[in-house]
């Protein structure tokens, strides 16, 4: 189960972008991808066949996954994660100060 999704709000707490706050656009292997986080500029060629200008675009780049931390705003910081099993069966993460349940 991984720790930190597509959606999650997320606070960076290492590199230049320490501080920072976004959302997860995409999440690949051990990289993650944060809204107006991390963001380059890339020289693209247009493709009219794909309807796309060319110019110079900026965009998100990844951040390892071990940069970012998970942003509870309950107490405005990031927290740590867990796994918890419900008596249900049902597999959730939980923030480690408090036991509270992200994923109803």
């Amino acid at each position: 189960m991984n720790r930190i999704r597509k959606g999650d709000q997320v606070i960076v707490i290492a590199g230049k972008n320490k501080g920072q706050r976004g959302d997860v656009l995409r999440v690949e292997g051990d990289r993650v991808f944060v809204s107006n986080v991390n963001l380059v500029k890339r020289h693209t060629k247009p493709n009219p066949q794909a309807g796309q200008a060319g110019g110079i675009v900026e965009r998100e780049a990844s951040i390892h996954i071990s940069n970012v931390m998970l942003f509870n705003p309950a107490t405005n910081k990031g927290e740590r994660v867990g796994a918890k099993t419900l008596a249900d069966g049902r597999k959730v993460r939980v923030y480690r100060s408090s036991g509270e349940v992200l994923d109803a």
